[in-house]
């Protein structure tokens, strides 16, 4: 009974696809919602996945995960999705007001500690080294690739993303670097090795703290880089720039306006900062901070999508800085993400014999998927904003006379 009136319930909100057409297969007999295209096709196995449906995005990854659906093209069908999730988005919109009071309960029952937050931070970037490998370019950039001729591989884009952030930065070797989230170490191996400057890079997660003291090590950096186990909370002294790449993500929606404002503090009077971030539109922030989804649930837990109002809101409220450039990445991302699809679609094999068992390479193979769809879809965006403090002079390459005055990096120890 729970199953048939869950089927009715769900074929009610189907019939209200109004762009392009879903084609259902169960039992061997097609339901078509929807006229023309674009098309999109998923095959249910068990009758089980109509009650899940009725849980949103995540019991729709809870019944993928167990085999219970499947589709041909999951780009494809998570595009549809999105194409007609309008209507969908005002309901959630109006009923936010009701549930404001819960989702304030519910923070309140999950503080932000920096406890939580190396647990959260674990729970997705310490999976194995082996897992990223097998998805991500050589040099293990787990951001948005920059593909700006035509024929690069994934390592040369994501090179020409890095090169692209010293640039815009005027990195030099009189620059003194933070990085707040080091990956697995690119960026501040890159940027101390063709720009000179000295690169201070901090994480919460061991085994990317581990790998990139190795790969600095390895690559004969260890008097130009600093890789520090610590929370950006736990920070001290003063740089010349700062990097923070598709990191603020992790912070958490009640932390946007404090992460902003510490990485003021940590910038000197003629500093910049390049912030790199994947955003959510306007309108759905709201709606979204603190919603139990798919994405925050199976894949980066306590993870909130900041939107691009929120990040101006903050920085004006919590820092003096001054927005000076802004570059959307958005259709790089789409791109990135079909490579990392294909890289670990092919190396399913390899990763099975590793212990990455047929239900976890199905949540990440959805994942992917969700994502790649997001972007092509515009549901979700990647940016990279300039920030610079009130005596920067990047436009002009003019830089102080001097430094006086300025203390000695200081780093407290990490909890």
């Amino acid at each position: 009974m729970i199953e048939r009136l869950s089927r009715w319930i769900v074929s009610i909100l189907l019939r209200r696809v109004s762009v392009g057409s879903l084609i259902v297969v169960e039992r061997g007999e097609r339901h078509i919602y929807g006229s023309g295209a674009p098309l999109a096709t998923v095959r249910l196995h068990s009758s089980r996945v109509w009650p899940m449906l009725l849980r949103g995005s995540r019991g729709l990854a809870e019944a993928f995960a167990q085999g219970l659906w499947d589709s041909p093209d999951l780009v494809a069908l998570i595009r549809l999705a999105a194409r007609n999730a309008a209507g969908l988005d005002r309901l959630r919109a109006r009923l936010t007001p009701m549930r404001w009071p819960l989702q304030r309960a519910a923070a309140l029952l999950r503080p932000a500690t920096r406890r939580r937050a190396r647990r959260d931070i674990a729970a997705h970037y310490d999976l194995g080294n082996e897992l990223f490998a097998s998805m991500l370019d050589p040099t293990l950039s787990y951001s948005c690739a920059i593909f700006d001729r035509d024929g690069m591989t994934l390592e040369q884009a994501q090179v020409a993303k890095l090169e692209r952030i010293c640039e815009k930065l005027e990195l030099g070797p009189r620059d003194r670097v933070l990085e707040i989230g080091s990956g697995w170490g690119a960026f501040a191996i890159h940027a101390a090795r063709t720009r000179g400057c000295h690169v201070t890079t901090t994480t919460i997660s061991r085994e990317q703290h581990d790998y990139a003291l190795e790969q600095v090590r390895r690559a004969g950096l260890d008097d130009k880089v600093t890789v520090l186990m610590a929370d950006y909370r736990e920070l001290r002294g003063r740089y010349d720039k700062l990097v923070s790449i598709e990191m603020i993500e992790a912070v958490g929606w009640r932390r946007f306006g404090s992460f902003l404002g510490k990485c003021s503090q940590l910038l000197c009077a003629d500093g910049a900062m390049l912030l790199q971030a994947i955003t959510i539109d306007d309108r759905a922030y709201e709606v979204e901070k603190a919603s139990r989804s798919f994405m925050n649930s199976y894949i980066f837990p306590g993870a909130c999508l900041p939107s691009l109002a929120v990040i101006s809101r903050e920085l004006a409220r919590r820092t003096d800085l001054r927005l000076a450039g802004l570059e959307d990445l958005t259709g790089h991302y789409v791109e990135t993400l079909g490579r990392w699809r294909a890289n670990f679609t092919t190396n399913t094999p390899a990763l099975a014999e590793l212990g990455y068992d047929e239900r976890f390479q199905r949540i990440w193979t959805l994942y992917l998927a969700y994502c790649e769809a997001g972007f092509a879809e515009r549901r979700i965006c990647d940016i990279q904003l300039l920030l610079t403090k009130p005596r920067a002079r990047l436009a002009c390459g003019e830089r102080p006379p001097s430094r006086g005055g300025i203390q000695p990096h200081e780093f407290a120890k990490s909890a």
